[in-house]
């Protein structure tokens, strides 16, 4: 089992109050806006202010990558452990992806490798530019885009198309800078690979940093949500550990692109700024989608948020389309480079946004009429925007043939009790803390930094004011077409500001999502930092408070809204400087060594071309590690994946040695990996024990003392990975162990000889 341990040695004269509001926002929040300049205003008081927000911001965006980079050398001293334990220290699937990028750079030169690939895709012949680096690794031919595309080493038996199956674009991208740029000779390709992630964290700092900004109109609320990002790193992000990870790379996407959305639905932008935002809207959806397999879903949420703003009545039928539309051109030229993946066409969130565009061009009356009758035809209209969604869905999904998301939708059903409690994917999923419920703790370490409390009140505030905005834009009589395309600076909004709204639901919806499934909680984090600057920073909070005090004057307004941010930065900057300090100075270091060993007997004692078996975490950094071929391995976004791992891991489970036998041969396994820590594992709770999980899907009693379900029968044969390491001479007849430690057990596959013998109930393999 990998483990740190401590080095040696080391230590406004509208009558309507929310109108009032609105024109108080509006005169405080522009002041140091950083659209100023963009609409003209060149004096010297916004360049030099707008000057210095972008400087903090590119400050703390910085403070934050060294950071996350420091954290992760020194709690693995990285720079200083062996190559075999720098790529043990890539866990799980991290390992996999790395191993395209490693791939990458074996290949011949980058002109073949971009050759192969436009040949591949498009069926271009147009000629790549050579450069004097190109070819600084020179390993034998048959790495590259084509191999990539044709991949027979990540799955055994089977010739897949992983830029299809799986988002490892930004690896390809990355192996190919990597070589072009001049580099080499003082940056290795694992700190070239590790630093462009850490810096992508920067990126996410300064987005967030900006939706602030453009929120409250100061840049204190930008520096605020930096340092809150930083001292919430437990709960903002996990990169320093999991590097590879597809919501690293993606996440700074989806931030830029809210910045993005939020500057787009704010009312003072000119025409050609507009299409100027929806075209960088288009470029971080892309990127995000691109990056992550999971964009689906997220982008289900999001386009559930602007379906709500539409039904409130908060965005023009421009804006909404729009939006919708960026989502769907982002999806769609992510399919088209995944070479047709059907998963995306199959998606949810492609269902319902032409259920959506479709039922509202059909029923162009729903903002008509009294409140009840409006309130009516939302509800109407919400209800045949649904059921559309699930008859596209379903029809698409039977077109296409689709099942690869099923395990996702298992898993919803059995985390709400809506379906089977014993299928095996769905309980490996909802056994893992991270699919869990969000636990308490989280919201503690949340208030320990100041930042929970005036989000929840901002929440509250704005919940209240977007509540009675929606239903005053619901009773009011609907307008005239040509008011509607004056935009979002006339009409509904001038009670509650579109941009406003937006970061409002997509909040509540993020953190619904986050509370529900911990793992989401990143998504949510960085964004809540951002809206509770905002309420620092921000008019609402303050006028409310100054109104009951019955002191709310301009001056007043404005001397707090700067000087509160600034006394806790200050404060929060005492409390905890001190602790990040320490915390930078603890130094450990990677230790693993049966890892190590295994690892480097498999790549010095095993035919090149043998396919190992064994559980999907160990067999990437097997793949990373040694280039060996496996049988399966952590992305689980394939129906006959999933069903290769399970019988895979029937090692785990009481099957009779020729039943487990005969698996892996049928995958063409050569060596079996049994992990002690598997075998015999303690980690999770009895039920949810891959070995508890296996014995429930073949319908067996569980091991240990605990009650079991009354149709569930014991085994017949004792727990294979066990029962083999007594040598009994049914398991030598078809194993052989050939290598063993503290940890791990591997035994190589024997050729089965036939059997002549008529009672024989087994089917005989040959090889």
């Amino acid at each position: 089992m990998t483990t740190l341990r401590q080095r040696k040695g080391s230590k406004g004269k509208e009558p309507s109050p929310a109108a009032e509001l609105q024109s108080q926002q509006h005169n405080c929040c522009s002041e140091h806006h950083p659209e100023k300049i963009l609409h003209g205003d060149w004096s010297w008081g916004a360049i030099i202010w707008t000057s210095v927000g972008w400087s903090v911001s590119v400050g703390l965006g910085l403070l934050c990558c060294i950071y996350v980079a420091t954290l992760h050398e020194n709690d693995l001293w990285f720079s200083n452990i062996k190559e075999v334990e720098r790529e043990i220290s890539f866990r799980t699937e991290c390992g996999l992806y790395y191993s395209y990028y490693k791939q990458m750079l074996h290949a011949p030169s980058i002109q073949e490798d971009c050759c192969l690939g436009c040949t591949s895709m498009m069926q271009r012949d147009a000629p790549v530019p050579s450069h004097p680096h190109m070819t600084i690794i020179n390993r034998p031919r048959g790495a590259g885009l084509k191999e990539l595309i044709h991949d027979n080493l990540t799955e055994s038996k089977r010739t897949i198309n992983l830029l299809q199956r799986m988002n490892i674009y930004q690896e390809v991208f990355l192996s190919v800078l990597y070589r072009l740029l001049p580099i080499q000779s003082y940056l290795e390709p694992v700190y070239f690979y590790i630093y462009t992630v850490f810096s992508l964290q920067a990126v996410y700092v300064i987005a967030l940093y900006l939706t602030a900004w453009l929120l409250s109109g100061s840049w204190l609320a930008g520096a605020l949500t930096g340092v809150w990002y930083i001292l919430n790193r437990v709960d903002t992000t996990r990169v320093e550990f999991t590097i590879s990870l597809r919501e690293n790379w993606s996440l700074p996407f989806l931030a830029l692109q809210v910045t993005a959305i939020t500057c787009y639905l704010r009312p003072q932008l000119t025409t050609l700024q507009q299409k100027v935002m929806v075209w960088l809207m288009y470029v971080t959806t892309f990127c995000f989608c691109l990056t992550w397999q999971f964009n689906q879903f997220i982008l289900l949420v999001q386009a559930l948020v602007i379906y709500t703003l539409d039904c409130g009545d908060f965005l023009t039928t421009t804006q909404v389309t729009t939006l919708y539309l960026v989502q769907v051109s982002s999806l769609l030229s992510v399919w088209f480079l995944q070479f047709c993946n059907s998963m995306i066409l199959g998606s949810l969130v492609l269902s319902f946004i032409v259920a959506a565009l479709f039922i509202r061009h059909c029923q162009p009356g729903v903002k008509t009429g009294s409140l009840v009758v409006r309130l009516g035809k939302v509800l109407l209209h919400s209800a045949l925007v649904l059921l559309l969604t699930v008859t596209i869905n379903y029809l698409a999904k039977k077109a296409l043939q689709l099942r690869s998301d099923e395990h996702i939708f298992k898993f919803t059903k059995s985390k709400f009790a809506l379906g089977p409690t014993r299928d095996f994917d769905a309980s490996l999923y909802l056994c893992e803390e991270a699919f869990g419920l969000l636990p308490l703790d989280t919201l503690e370490r949340l208030a320990s930094t100041l930042l929970l409390y005036p989000y929840v009140l901002t929440l509250l505030l704005l919940c209240g004011m977007l509540v009675a905005a929606a239903l005053h834009n619901l009773s009011r009589p609907s307008r005239g077409s040509t008011e509607e395309r004056k935009g979002a600076g006339e009409g509904q909004v001038a009670a509650f500001r579109p941009d406003v709204a937006y970061n409002l639901l997509h909040t509540l919806f993020y953190g619904l999502l986050a509370f529900s499934t911990m793992r989401m909680k990143y998504i949510w984090t960085g964004h809540m930092c951002a809206v509770a600057a905002y309420g620092v920073c921000g008019t609402e909070l303050w006028t409310v408070l100054l109104s009951a005090l019955r002191c709310n004057t301009k001056l007043l307004l404005r001397l707090v809204r700067y000087v509160v941010p600034v006394v806790m930065i200050g404060f929060l900057y005492y409390k905890f400087w001190p602790k990040l300090m320490e915390e930078l100075s603890e130094l450990r270091e990677f230790y693993d060594p049966d890892t190590v060993e295994l690892m480097t007997w498999i790549s010095t004692k095993t035919p090149k071309q043998a396919v190992f078996a064994g559980s999907m975490q160990l067999l990437a950094g097997i793949k990373l590690c040694t280039g060996r071929v496996l049988t399966n391995h952590p992305h689980y976004e394939d129906k006959d994946l999933r069903e290769r791992t399970r019988q895979v891991y029937q090692v785990y489970a009481r099957r009779s040695p020729e039943e487990v036998y005969d698996i892996l041969k049928a995958i063409g396994a050569d060596y079996v990996v049994l992990e002690n820590s598997i075998c015999y594992e303690r980690r999770h709770r009895r039920g949810c024990r891959l070995r508890d999980l296996l014995d429930l899907a073949n319908g067996h009693i569980m091991d240990g003392p605990g009650e079991n379900d009354p149709d569930l029968v014991p085994a017949t044969h004792p727990r294979f990975c066990d029962a083999i390491k007594t040598d009994a001479a049914a398991y030598n007849a078809l194993f052989t162990r050939t290598f063993q430690n503290k940890t791990f057990h591997v035994y190589r596959l024997k050729k089965k000889r036939k059997k002549n013998t008529k009672g024989s109930s087994e089917p005989s393999v040959t090889q």
